[in-house]
């Protein structure tokens, strides 16, 4: 007998302003424990000395996590010129020193290297697996690790403010690409060295600002479930972009058994490498669609 999962079936998109210092995990092991929910996942880590968009999925959103993985993302960055450390950021030693600061037209004249298609190699302390092992994992043990370099592609890079000691930017890109790499390159380029000192992630995919909830909000409704749940976004919402099928009742019903079923009416599609079908405007399932059938690769158990 299978045993029953324990937590309430709550299904839904947090989009959390997660604070400083706290890691991504935390954030959703804590957002799980508001809420009671039987399951919980993230779609893009942010480091503890980051802060900003951290989108939590519970319940059944966890089965669209890579759609807002795959989605572009706004950062907001400030780079302190003079010094790298090892970990590109605040929290590693310093490795390089210059007393070279520079100025913003020498900024501005090196941008257009870091926009578009680009090749750019992740930091020594990144995620990026070496072997079986995270190359963080291998750095804090004192090992150099060869990390290759890969393709990222950057929407746009801006200057928000510049001072003699630092430059804020804006960036928006695409899945892969390291923040903290820019830093780094940027500062050998301009022969001054530099490293991250402020990181606020403000957009992922389909959610941005105007979705934010703060941990604090949260912790005031701990035990209003019903408080809670009107923080959710639906779970549909990062699935805007795949074609939609709307079904009738006793369709929705095969559907949601795992069945195929023939789209009918003369604007149905015949094919489609994903799509959503719905019923009643409710998302009910994720699939392919051959030949005029949909096929449900998975099932939203709402």
């Amino acid at each position: 007998m299978a045993r029953k999962k324990k937590g309430r079936k709550i299904s839904g998109w947090m989009i959390l302003d997660k604070p400083l210092e706290l890691g991504s995990t935390q954030a959703v092991s804590k957002v799980k424990w508001l809420y009671q929910a039987q399951k919980a996942g993230h779609a893009g880590t942010l480091d503890p000395l980051a802060s900003g968009l951290l989108p939590i999925a519970l319940g059944e959103a966890t089965k669209t996590v890579n759609h807002v993985m795959d989605g572009s993302k706004i950062y907001q960055f400030t780079v302190k010129w003079g010094e790298q450390t090892s970990t590109d950021d605040l929290e590693g030693k310093i490795i390089e020193q210059s007393d070279k600061r520079p100025s913003r037209e020498e900024i501005e004249a090196i941008l257009p290297h870091y926009i578009g298609d680009i090749e750019q190699t992740p930091p020594q302390f990144s995620a990026i697996k070496i072997d079986g092992e995270r190359a963080y994992d291998l750095a804090r043990a004192g090992e150099k690790v060869d990390i290759k370099s890969r393709d990222v592609y950057v929407h746009r890079l801006d200057i928000i403010e510049h001072d003699e000691g630092e430059t804020s930017f804006e960036c928006e890109c695409e899945k892969g690409t390291y923040v903290r790499a820019f830093a780094r390159d940027m500062g050998i380029e301009l022969g001054c060295f530099g490293h991250i000192s402020l990181l606020r992630r403000t957009a992922v995919g389909p959610f941005d600002e105007q979705d934010f909830v703060t941990l604090d909000e949260l912790i005031a409704l701990e035990g209003d479930f019903d408080g809670l749940d009107e923080m959710l976004l639906d779970i549909d919402i990062p699935l805007d972009h795949l074609p939609a099928v709307d079904l009738d009742d006793q369709d929705a019903t095969r559907v949601r058994m795992g069945n195929p079923v023939l789209l009918r009416g003369r604007d149905a599609p015949l094919s489609a490498d994903e799509a959503l079908a719905r019923v009643d405007g409710q998302a009910i399932a994720l699939g392919i669609i051959e030949k005029g059938r949909f096929q449900p690769k998975k099932v939203f158990q709402l």
